[in-house]
């Protein structure tokens, strides 16, 4: 008799699972499209040279854009190839429904346009030293334009251990320095698994062979953390192995708790190994992709990194729903 409420019991929880799932599914389409768009404003205000009209959308009027980028409005309707009596009110949108083009591609006209008219929007793309790589910790730079493939493995495994380095930043590095053909895209990005995935083993090996006593003693040292680790293993205690795929991706900075937390666990090795495969695909994806895409131009990115981080807590919203709606949890468990 007893089974019974709990077997009520799961079946409210899935049925509600499947209700959040239900109702994150637009959100995320939404943010999917959001960030596609911000993307290819992005990536074509690199193209020009002028990363700073990445910031250039539809909704904005020919006077408010002259402003903002301190072009001559008289020489941006005439760029732009508009009758000099055009209204300085109309909306890039409404031109763009004019010229029979996307607003999206009428937005990529008027960069290009800017760029040539305003100076103070253009950037030096021949500068490797430039932009948001001259702003990140110069030892990491160094390191990786200087010792190269070495380097970028050798930050991707001790950060996947635990120590504190900066191994998201390094990975981004990586793809802005392949996008500039510094180094080579699919080397890097191997390099980049292979050593995140093989710290993820020493981490669940650490759990496996040191006792849980000596990892509240000395596991600082490793970002072992009483608050890191209860976070790791609340994910833990509600989503079993699934953790390791989550701390990998949305949630990287438990990724080296969660690795010890498995070992800890005896989770089978198998398993934890394709979780964990799986979650430093995506977030080298992820970062490698964002450099490679964004290339030296990292002020330039903040519309779309904002986007991006929504459609991420998404997706992860998304899954975890869709895994408890359909049963799928204990697979992980």
């Amino acid at each position: 008799m007893a089974a019974k409420p709990k077997t009520q019991k799961s079946t409210r929880v899935r049925r509600l699972a499947a209700i959040v799932f239900l109702i994150a599914v637009l959100p995320t389409i939404f943010f999917a499209l959001r960030s596609y768009g911000s993307f290819r404003l992005l990536r074509s205000a690199y193209e020009a040279g002028a990363p700073m009209t990445s910031s250039v959308r539809a909704w904005m009027t020919l006077e408010y854009v002259a402003a903002t980028f301190r072009a001559p409005e008289a020489a941006l309707i005439a760029q732009l190839a508009l009758p000099p009596q055009t209204d300085p009110d109309t909306s890039l949108k409404t031109l763009g429904d004019r010229a029979g083009v996307s607003p999206a591609e009428y937005m990529q006209r008027v960069q290009r346009v800017l760029a040539v008219l305003s100076p103070n929007v253009r950037s030096d793309r021949n500068n490797g030293n430039s932009g948001w790589l001259s702003a990140i910790g110069d030892q990491v730079l160094t390191a990786l334009l200087v010792y190269g493939y070495p380097a970028l493995g050798l930050t991707l495994l001790l950060g996947a251990i635990g120590l504190p380095l900066p191994d998201g930043v390094a990975t981004t590095v990586a793809g802005s320095l392949a996008s500039q053909g510094r180094i080579d895209w699919f080397w890097a990005a191997t390099i980049v698994v292979t050593a995140s995935l093989l710290g993820d083993v020493i981490g669940y090996g650490l759990g496996r062979l040191l006792s849980r006593k000596f990892l509240d003693r000395h596991g600082r040292w490793l970002g072992f953390t009483a608050a890191r680790r209860a976070r790791a293993q609340s994910l833990f205690d509600r989503w079993g192995l699934l953790t390791v795929f989550i701390t990998r991706t949305f949630m990287s900075y438990l990724s080296s708790i969660a690795s010890v937390l498995a070992g800890i666990s005896h989770y089978r090795l198998p398993k934890f190994l394709g979780v964990a495969l799986l979650g430093r695909l995506v977030w080298t994806a992820g970062y490698f992709g964002l450099g490679y895409g964004i290339g030296g131009d990292w002020e330039a990115a903040t519309g779309f990194l904002t986007n991006l981080s929504v459609l991420l807590l998404l997706l992860v919203l998304l899954a975890a729903a869709g895994a408890v709606a359909s049963g799928w949890r204990g697979a992980f468990t």
